[in-house]
């Protein structure tokens, strides 16, 4: 890994205001995938839907739809904007905006483009979490600048730091995936099956960052494998993570422990490619089975 910090600093947000930002970012987001849903071919994963990350627009992009344009969301004041080329081309604050004049921009939008604006009607296949904008609330991102700019630096050092992890995959001849967002949990995770010679389907390591959730209050980083080995075959963690172990098992580095941390990104990433090594043994060798 390099000496040289491609992370961006994170200043440590209160993690109480850093969730109202994600929960208005989240909220946002889903008009990405209303969008993608509605005018890209179907994928049987849902793979139509996920999101890259552009630095230099600093927010998440849908892919490239039939007329060569994105779809874009800024995540630093929670814009909505046309991507052509590379190149904002219109946009719209979200602040002091509902969920209605959403929908109403971005049908003009697209009947503009000649698409159907129907198609942004289509119900979401999984249920949003409750929030204030579901019943008909404005955005208000104006006391969020510094918590949206935290959650921007933690999703571009995300992408940073599994993208890394990625290469290394690739480099191993494994099929790792590109980092993309999944819309769903607001979460990047990729996930690469790991072919151990054992019959049945392959055993997966899924590499991921998550802004939070319902499981912790902050973001995290993670390994995750599956199925499930014997307790005495996961090995020891360094200090800045744990074994989670409900609903999903992983080896996890929260957020409270890298804003420790001297130096950052390697530290993190350090973390990261370790336990991927182990995990890789675990399920390469054949160690991993479901536990009773």
């Amino acid at each position: 890994m390099s000496s040289t910090s491609h992370w961006r600093p994170l200043a440590g947000v209160d993690f109480v205001r850093l969730r109202d930002a994600r929960m208005q970012a989240y909220y946002a987001a889903q008009w990405l995938a209303r969008a993608a849903r509605g005018y890209l071919p179907p994928q049987p994963d849902d793979g139509h839907t996920n999101l890259g990350w552009d630095n230099e627009f600093d927010g998440f992009t849908t892919h490239t739809f039939p007329d060569g344009t994105r779809l874009g969301l800024r995540i630093r004041d929670l814009t909505l904007a046309l991507l052509e080329n590379g190149r904002v081309t219109q946009s719209f604050p979200l602040n002091g905006r509902s969920e209605a004049e959403t929908r109403a921009w971005l049908g003009e939008l697209m009947q503009a483009r000649r698409l159907s604006p129907a198609a942004l009607d289509t119900p979401l296949p999984y249920a949003l979490p409750p929030h204030a904008l579901a019943q008909g609330a404005r955005y208000d991102t104006a006391d969020l600048a510094e918590p949206l700019c935290e959650l921007a630096a933690w999703y571009a050092n995300g992408f940073c730091a599994l993208g890394a992890i990625m290469k290394r995959l690739v480099a191993r001849g494994l099929p790792a995936p590109e980092v993309r967002c999944w819309p769903h949990h607001f979460d990047l995770d990729c996930l690469t099956s790991v072919a151990n010679g054992a019959t049945g389907a392959a055993p997966t390591m899924g590499a991921g960052f998550s802004p939070g959730d319902q499981y912790y209050e902050e973001p995290y980083f993670y390994i995750s494998l599956y199925p499930r080995p014997e307790a005495a075959a996961l090995p020891g963690l360094p200090e800045l993570g744990h074994w989670h172990m409900e609903d999903f098992l992983a080896a996890l580095a929260p957020a409270s422990r890298i804003v420790a941390l001297k130096d950052r990104q390697t530290e993190t990433e350090a973390f990261l490619h370790s336990a991927t090594d182990e995990i890789l043994k675990i399920l390469s060798g054949g160690a991993a089975r479901t536990a009773n």
